[in-house]
């Protein structure tokens, strides 16, 4: 027997939908310096993955220091420069390139004081996040406020983290 036969006997019955999203269908949120395009959430892959895509202006920050329990996090950079902490490391990430944060690492990210950034986030497996999203754009509309985050850590997964080095090379960035 050789591939082609063990491939045609195979059966090839998907255990769930695809998950497609037009460019015209994904939900945009967020600010002049930071957008996020929110694609594809956990509840349409079976849990296997969630995906945004986030855009920053030159300098930006993207998501303060803080780690997940259940997911690994991967970043894609499609266009600029990525700053990124990833655990104790301070590393930055150009187009093209890409990272995997491991859960429990603490992480964050921005982009670089010269460059904007366009990333692509995938959590893996997926943990329905577009809420989380929907909530930090109702916190820079003012609408809601971060006692409204702090209560949602858990149900989100997003556990936020004290990392002052974090913070002191971003500030010595912008200066």
């Amino acid at each position: 027997m050789n591939a082609l036969d063990i491939n045609a006997s195979a059966d090839h019955t998907a255990a769930r939908p695809v998950a497609i999203r037009q460019p015209q269908e994904a939900i945009t949120l967020g600010t002049d310096s930071v957008t996020m395009r929110l694609l594809i959430d956990a509840n349409e892959t079976g849990g296997s993955v969630s995906t945004l895509e986030v855009s920053m202006a030159q300098g930006a920050d993207g998501a303060a220091p803080h780690f997940h329990t259940r997911s690994d996090e991967l970043f894609y950079v499609a266009d600029g420069e990525l700053q990124l902490l990833a655990g104790d490391r301070i590393v930055t990430v150009g187009a093209g390139g890409s990272i995997v944060v491991p859960k429990h690492m603490p992480h964050a990210f921005g982009a670089t004081a010269d460059s904007s950034a366009r990333i692509l986030i995938a959590l893996m497996p997926g943990v329905e996040r577009f809420g989380y999203f929907r909530l930090l754009d109702r916190i820079a509309k003012g609408e809601s406020d971060f006692t409204e985050l702090a209560a949602a850590q858990e149900e989100y997964d997003n556990h936020f983290i004290d990392a002052p080095e974090w913070w002191a090379e971003r500030n010595a960035n912008r200066r």
